[in-house]
């Protein structure tokens, strides 16, 4: 074939992967700009985004995922799909493809990325082994999950070889397929690029309690077929064997640097092509960008850093001064459920670099941040089970972090986040290297109003999406600067706020997250929409928090109903309503406690906190306080948690009314209501207060003329006192008024706020709430009522409903392959007549007691 003419302006660019697409766009911007781009891409596919391939197997289709179609469409634009590049001739400046064409060059941008690998081992190329990397792979997959379980006539036991950011996807995936899936890793954490032994710790938990069971420290060292030729049974280093119907490999990937190697381009020793901060190869016509390219000793497999090559080579090739500053590797973990963030320098490797951390056991969460050893400047950090504050942290790294430490990693009431404006020249999104500066611009010279027009105009968010609420408070800073209001969106992917949203949902009657979304929003829904919409769908729609797509949408302790702890196991929290209980049920729990081995504790709200039930316990516990009349406590979920009480009139001699027979007639009637955040009630029988109501979202203490109700109190790291709302209430008053506060909150508070902000934030403040409770005037104190009627007459107990379900019970196995084998990983200690969790240093002396289906205490 005759090559095209060449001029010194042509461009042909060699791969249309995300950053191929990503560098087409940039060089685009200058619209005064003639040059003509080639772009030539192997798959058969236009360049689509990888970074949410997982989303195929929750519906997103092959089209959903394909990048801005407008950047192929300019007319400076000639795209070529299904056409292998075969060689370069540096001389002529010219490439050959697999089709025989010759496409003349000015600039050779190499974007040809990187292949997965699968281990040199027997085995690894049997039918049912794949890696994850393109759109093809994971319909390769579908397609096989669905022949081969049709075959074998049950579900399919799969194996996920590699515990990184993109092995945790592909056991999500497999598990959303309705494969069981065990996760294997080499190392000895999960995420060991990114995580520190006690993160990775935590994360093994979270994945764990989601039904995925975790191998750490297991090489992989055959894979044998069945008598079909399929892939059947692996085999592991210490010569245990591991039966398995699909094997996905994600041990890594390698530069695709064998077209440079071809045309003698200056290749590293372990691979990718050479380039220089222009992003210039040894050739000077020749760029390489992204995954293929080596900088200063190092390939990166992730997006960012490839963005940011991509921008380089885009603005030098437009007379700018631009270079490449160095990798990002700034990671978080896109699985529904488990909430994972590393940036910086997360190990702390540099010198006389200080941790300060955070750990809270019971809700599954650490948090460390490393700073310079004057503990001023951020360096890094790591975020397991809670990484809302990512969005914020990551920018910051390199500069002052402006507070204590602790505003960033206490929960969410604890010390106030700084205020303070980001510089300039910090980077907001990694992915796509947006500055605050540049976001500024956006919202000052180019009218964007929003954080969704911010994205659109700037690309900030447009890629992981976790930078959005640092987007959200920039353009919000700046809009204020201009006098004008801001967006109360709920996330990227709602434009209304919660508030707006409830009412959406309510009015519509839609009643899954997918529908919700196909009409009020837009994308695939992220980690603030989906539990948010699943706390509305349960106050609207009433279903299992398991039920269908409910499930999917769930935090982690939701997942399976219980909290998990500090080593992996859970508590178990039966409902004793009031804090009353009768002998029998006191006898019952000493027995269920005493045959599973768990320690016991009464907890702060008046109930029996059973401590160490494994993942595969929790149905067979459950079965049994259910036997003997206990429901589920909801310790776990955003719901009403206890309604403490003292003895009252019945009892105490300083007693006006009945404080318990209130305190129970109140969680009897609001169990199982979920709400924006946790809510806690107390009862006190008179004015000595000895159930602490003044620090309950509903405080009530009786009188000599009735009830007084307060609202809006909250214990925890910023205690506040309830405030008097109304007093001299009888019985139903106080029931009804307190029915229409819940309701009113429910419907109008914002995702987690407490309603102690909630009460504060409110138009006309206490009035203003007392005008629309007892006066209603806003003409809504019917539809409240019965909003609340209604969730009386359904509730219904989540264990109890769970137990009569095959389908919900499968979530409780801890091994796929052997459902009532306990996790050898436990190891416990005797301790005041009960056990608690071993050391590291109890467990490495060996006098410690191993979990079993049962567990004696030593005594």
């Amino acid at each position: 074939m005759i090559a095209r003419s060449s001029t010194s302006a042509d461009v042909v660019v060699v791969g249309a992967g995300m950053v191929a697409h990503r560098f087409v766009e940039s060089l685009l911007r200058s619209e005064g700009d003639t040059r003509s781009v080639t772009l030539i891409g192997e798959e058969a596919r236009a360049p689509y985004d990888r970074v949410g391939l997982s989303s195929y197997f929750a519906g997103a289709s092959a089209d959903d995922l394909e990048l801005d179609a407008g950047v192929l469409a300019d007319d400076r634009v000639r795209f070529i799909r299904d056409d292998r590049v075969m060689s370069i001739d540096r001389s002529a400046r010219s490439v050959r493809t697999r089709s025989g064409a010759i496409h003349a060059y000015g600039t050779l941008v190499l974007a040809t990325g990187s292949y997965a690998l699968r281990p040199a081992i027997d085995g690894a190329k049997l039918p049912g082994c794949f890696v994850y990397r393109t759109i093809d792979d994971l319909a390769a997959i579908r397609d096989f999950v669905a022949r081969r379980e049709a075959q074998l006539g049950r579900p399919l036991r799969g194996t996920v070889i590699g515990g990184g950011l993109l092995g945790l996807e592909a056991a999500g995936a497999l598990q959303g397929l309705d494969v069981g899936c065990t996760v294997v890793q080499s190392s000895d954490r999960l995420m060991s690029a990114q995580l520190d032994l006690a993160g990775g710790t935590v994360l093994r938990r979270l994945i764990e309690s989601k039904g995925i069971a975790v191998r750490t420290g297991t090489r992989t060292t055959r894979l044998d077929p069945d008598a079909s030729g399929a892939v059947a049974t692996l085999q592991f280093q210490d010569g245990t064997m591991h039966d398995t119907d699909i094997v996905i490999f994600t041990v890594g990937v390698r530069p695709q640097d064998s077209l440079a190697r071809l045309a003698q381009l200056d290749v590293h020793p372990s691979g990718g092509v050479l380039i220089d901060s222009r992003c210039r190869t040894a050739d000077e016509h020749i760029l390489a960008i992204g995954e293929v390219a080596n900088y200063d000793g190092r390939s990166v497999g992730l997006v960012a850093p490839g963005y940011a090559m991509a921008e380089v080579a885009a603005t030098r090739l437009l007379g700018g001064d631009a270079t490449f500053p160095g990798y990002d590797e700034s990671a978080k973990l896109k699985l529904s459920g488990v909430d994972v963030a590393s940036f910086g320098d997360a190990m702390a490797v540099t010198p006389n670099a200080l941790d300060v951390v955070y750990t809270d056991p019971v809700s599954g969460v650490y948090k460390k941040l490393v700073l310079s050893d004057d503990a001023k400047t951020l360096l890094g950090g790591i975020l397991v089970g809670d990484a809302s504050a990512y969005g914020s942290l990551r920018p910051l790294v390199g500069a002052p972090l402006g507070a204590d430490p602790a505003a960033y990693l206490l929960p969410e009431a604890g010390a106030a986040l700084p205020d303070n404006e980001l510089s300039d020249d910090a980077v907001v999104c990694s992915c796509s290297n947006v500055t605050a500066g540049r976001i500024r611009d956006a919202v000052h010279a180019e009218g964007c109003t929003d954080a969704a027009a911010v994205k659109a105009c700037t690309k900030a968010g447009a890629t992981c999406g976790s930078c959005i609420f640092a987007v959200k408070k920039i353009v919000g800073q700046e809009m204020t600067k201009l006098g004008q209001t801001t967006s109360d969106a709920l996330c990227e992917h709602f434009a209304m706020s919660r508030r707006q949203l409830f009412d959406a949902v309510r009015v519509s009657e839609l009643s899954t997250f997918s529908a919700i979304i196909g009409r009020f929003g837009t994308g695939r829904g992220c980690d603030i929409c989906k539990p948010a919409l699943a706390s509305i769908l349960a106050v609207l729609v009433g279903a299992h928090v398991l039920d269908g797509e409910n499930a999917s949408l769930q935090d982690t302790n939701d997942h399976v109903m219980a909290n998990m702890q500090k080593d992996g196991t859970y508590s178990v929290v039966p409902r004793m309503p009031g804090g009353e209980v009768t002998p029998a049920g006191l006898i019952a729990i000493g027995n269920i406690a005493e045959s599973y081995g768990l320690y016991t504790k009464i907890t702060g709200g008046q109930r029996i906190d059973m401590f160490g039930a494994r993942l595969e316990q929790l149905p067979q516990i459950w079965q049994r306080l259910v036997d003997a009349g206990f429901e589920s406590g909801q310790a776990y979920g955003k719901a009403l948690r206890t309604v403490k009480s003292c003895v009252g009139s019945t009892w105490c001699r300083y007693g006006v009314l009945d404080a318990v027979g209130m305190a129970v007639r109140l969680e009897l009637r609001y169990r199982g209501l979920r709400a924006p955040h946790k809510l806690k009630v107390g009862v006190s029988g008179c004015a000595r207060e000895c159930a602490e109501a003044r620090s309950k979202d509903v405080g009530v203490i009786a009188t000599e003329t009735g009830w007084n109700m307060y609202v809006g109190g909250n214990g925890g790291f910023s205690p506040r006192h309830a405030e008097l709302l109304a007093s001299g209430l009888d019985d139903e008053g106080l029931i009804r008024a307190i029915d229409r506060f819940f309701m009113y909150y429910i419907r109008t508070a914002d995702r987690l706020q407490r309603t102690a902000g909630w009460c504060a934030e409110l138009d006309g403040g206490l009035d203003g709430l007392r005008s629309v409770i007892f006066d209603d005037e806003l003409g809504i104190c019917d539809d409240l009522d019965t909003a609340m009627s209604v969730h009386v007459d359904r509730y219904e107990d989540e264990w109890a409903a769970t137990l009569r379900d095959p389908v919900k019970l499968r979530r409780f196995e801890s091994f796929v392959n052997a459902t009532d084998t306990p996790d050898p990983s436990l190891a416990y200690v005797p301790e005041r007549g009960q056990v608690r969790p071993a050391t590291a240093e109890e467990r490495s002396d060996r006098s410690v007691l191993i979990a079993g289906t049962t567990l004696e205490v030593r005594r």
